[in-house]
Formats: structure tokens, C-alpha cells, sequence
């Protein structure tokens, strides 16, 4: 099956959407997961406090991330691993708007990648008396994950869009989305100013 996407989670060390502390990543090859990643992120500045609410949450306090990457340090990281893929998280709403915002915050500039909410396939794809991660991935066959650990959060997403795309006799995570009449946006990137001399202003590279 020519399934091929990269399923993503972040946790975050407070409200902010910008305050990425962790990110988990599976990587979908032909309906099978090739390979996983996932690690810590500072912060970026002025969102970078922990609130007691997302630690009990994920137990990552700010002592773990003393050491590790920034968002900006590891967002090359972040980018190569995903490559042109379509991206897939549940709940992706929270997920996109974690990469677009720490994106905006450190001026960075965030690819306007497609993706796919696997809360609302698995809205069409299950009946579930709810739809929270570990309890779809059960319906899925996936059990017994570390639940808001951001890599296993991020494979478990991954054995959801498997076993739906199987379930629907889809080939593709944009045919499974056409297939259950959901919606492929992007991530919606903001125009960037011309760069005197150059003749040519920075444009986003796409939009919803």
C-alpha cells in the first residue's frame, strides 16, 4: 500500500502555542512506519516558562530542556526528517499552530506543509465513545503507549492513519481524507517582506 506521510506531536511547557518543549515523529513508508524520532526543545525566549498544569501533564520540566536544542537549532532537524511529506497529528490544530507559532516567534520560516487531522478520521472511521488518542489507537490494534510521550503519542497517530486508510481501501492519506469528505489544508504562512535590492519580495510559499 503507497502510503507515505510523517505523523507528528508536540507537548508544550505552557498556554502558549509557541512554547514547544518536545516534538515525536514517525515517518510512514508503504502503509508500514520506516523509521521514528523524537527530542527535547528549549522553548523560545518569553515562552519558556513550565506551568505545573503541562508538567503534570508530561512530566518535562525546565531542568530537561537546560541542554537541549532550541526551537531554531533543531528546526533543520525537524524540517529534513519530514521532508515533502504530509503531515498527520491528532488533534492537528494544536500541532500545526505549535510549529507555526514558534516558527513566528523566532522569525523562522515555517514551511506551509498539507495535513490531516486524524481525530476527524478516526471520527469516520470509528464509533467510539470518545476520540482521545490512546483509546483510537486501542480501536487501531496500536496498545500500550506512553501516552504524552511526544514520539509515542507520534507513532500511535501513525497506526491510526494505517488502520483507517486500510479500513477505507485507501492509497494515500489525501485520498483517505477525500474518501471520508475531510479537508487537506496548509499551514498558512504569512507573506515576508521584500529584501531591499533584491527586486523580488519573500512570499510565503502557500496557503490554506
Amino acid at each position: 500500500m503507497p502510503l507515505d506521510f510523517t505523523a507528528i506531536d508536540f507537548e508544550t511547557a505552557n498556554n502558549s502555542s509557541a512554547s514547544a518543549c518536545a516534538v515525536g515523529l514517525a515517518r510512514v513508508r508503504d502503509g508500514r512506519v520506516v523509521d521514528t524520532a523524537g527530542w527535547l526543545i528549549q522553548p523560545p525566549p518569553g515562552h519558556d516558562r513550565f506551568f505545573e498544569l503541562n508538567v503534570g501533564i508530561h512530566g518535562i520540566r525546565a531542568d530537561d530542556v537546560a541542554h537541549a536544542p532550541t526551537w531554531t537549532e533543531q528546526l533543520s532537524t525537524l524540517i529534513e526528517f519530514i521532508g515533502d511529506d504530509v503531515l498527520v497529528a491528532h488533534n492537528a490544530g494544536f500541532d500545526m499552530a505549535v510549529l507555526r507559532r514558534a516558527c513566528e516567534v523566532t522569525d523562522a520560516a515555517c514551511p506551509p506543509y498539507s495535513y490531516v487531522c486524524s481525530v476527524q478520521v478516526s471520527r469516520k472511521t470509528y464509533e467510539l465513545a470518545s476520540y482521545r488518542l490512546p483509546l483510537v489507537a486501542a480501536a487501531a490494534g496500536f496498545l500500550d503507549f506512553a501516552h504524552h510521550d511526544a514520539a509515542a503519542d507520534a507513532l500511535a497517530c501513525a497506526h491510526i492513519m494505517i488502520d483507517s486508510a486500510q479500513r477505507a481501501g485507501a492509497t494515500d492519506v489525501v485520498e483517505l481524507a477525500q474518501l471520508l469528505g475531510l479537508r487537506v489544508p496548509q499551514i498558512p504562512v504569512p507573506e515576508r517582506p521584500a529584501v531591499p535590492g533584491s527586486g523580488s519580495p519573500l512570499v510565503a510559499l502557500g496557503v490554506v
